[in-house]
């Protein structure tokens, strides 16, 4: 019986505030051969480290996450302590071995500086750049959002006329435009918000929660804030806060087709008494933040970092360069193109915007 020569593989994972994990491994004819698992965890009792290599031998390289994680925790039983690491996080680094997680490095980013178009154009981009990033037509991304009119950009599955007042929509003159992820509205005035979408194959979150997914897909903006004096951090499961006061929100949307959308806004300067007459923000959604009103929610940057939003925006591009090596270019014609006929078919329609009524 022919066998393929054994080829090495080497994978890496960093467990958030935890430990390095490192998988060195052989494959030949579609299965792990050998396996050794190391890094800087504790681990006790020390033979629980074999008894994880034993049972990685055989491992089909197509094996999900969630089957690695399994084996290896069958393999160190209930009485075994992982501290700084977990089977998860073996599992992790596997796939990254086996070449079916990626990190930041193994990709080539863009950053598409801010270009001023409609809030649908907005949305709408969100959906075709994460389609063309999952098919390969495009590099990910990061993509800086500028818009022209005051919106409402509201989630997914939230009710139209649960969350927007009519009124004070028509009296304030704002747009409103329902996103493809879910999660909660945004007030967004033109000037008042700093948004930011990520594009990125979901080969990078491989195996992660979305409790997970969101801190580590947001690690470099926290980095900015703090170049521009904000300490920011995660509540879970998708709130931005400062010891000041919540300064913004995430949300996702996972395509079928592997790609994925994660996207932030966070408050630059926003006029909380026009969000309240425009947005029904009841008692039940602030119960757990601990405060009264919804004004309280809302602690903007501008008042925190003292700098412009261009200023900020030059911050969270520089940083983003520093750590994955981005380059920055623009919104291509056909881009823009195709997103504004995606919003006049869709995203400017009643069917999809009042799709939740």
């Amino acid at each position: 019986m022919n066998t393929t020569p054994a080829s090495p593989r080497h994978g890496e994972y960093k467990v958030a505030g935890g430990k390095l994990v490192i998988a060195d491994l052989t494959v030949s004819d579609g299965a792990v051969v050998t396996a050794s698992i190391n890094g800087d965890f504790f681990l006790e009792p020390d033979e629980a480290l074999q008894d994880i290599n034993r049972a990685l031998r055989g491992l089909d390289v197509s094996a999900p996450h969630g089957t690695i994680a399994e084996t290896v925790r069958a393999a160190v039983g209930p009485g075994t302590v992982m501290f700084g690491f977990d089977p998860a996080a073996v599992a992790t680094a596997v796939r990254r071995a086996l070449g079916h997680a990626t990190t930041w490095e193994d990709h080539s980013w863009e950053i598409l500086a801010p270009q001023p178009l409609p809030i649908t154009t907005q949305v709408a981009l969100d959906q075709i750049l994460t389609e063309d990033v999952a098919a390969g037509r495009r590099r990910p991304a990061l993509r800086l959002w500028q818009w022209t009119e005051p919106a409402v950009v509201i989630g997914s599955f939230q009710s139209l006329a649960n969350e927007v007042d009519p009124e004070g929509v028509e009296r304030h003159g704002i747009t409103v435009a329902r996103r493809i992820s879910g999660g909660g509205a945004m007030f967004m005035e033109a000037d008042n918000c700093v948004t930011y979408s990520l594009y990125l194959p979901q080969s990078l979150v491989d195996g992660m929660s979305f409790a997970d997914s969101y801190p580590f897909l947001d690690a470099w903006a926290m980095d900015a804030l703090a170049r521009t004096g904000v300490e920011a951090f995660y509540q879970p499961l998708n709130d931005i806060a400062t010891p000041e006061g919540k300064i913004g929100g995430a949300a996702q949307k996972r395509l079928a087709s592997g790609g994925l959308l994660h996207h932030v806004t966070m408050s630059y300067d926003i006029d909380a008494d026009k969000m309240t007459e425009v947005l029904r923000i009841g008692r039940e959604k602030i119960r757990d933040k601990g405060i009264r009103s919804a004004k309280k929610r809302v602690d903007p940057l501008r008042r925190q970092t003292g700098l412009t939003r261009p200023e900020i925006w030059e911050t969270m591009m520089s940083t983003f360069t520093d750590r994955y090596g981005a380059t920055r270019t623009h919104l291509t014609e056909d881009e823009v193109s195709r997103a504004e006929a995606l919003a006049a078919a869709k995203f400017t329609t009643p069917a999809w915007t009042a799709r939740v009524p």
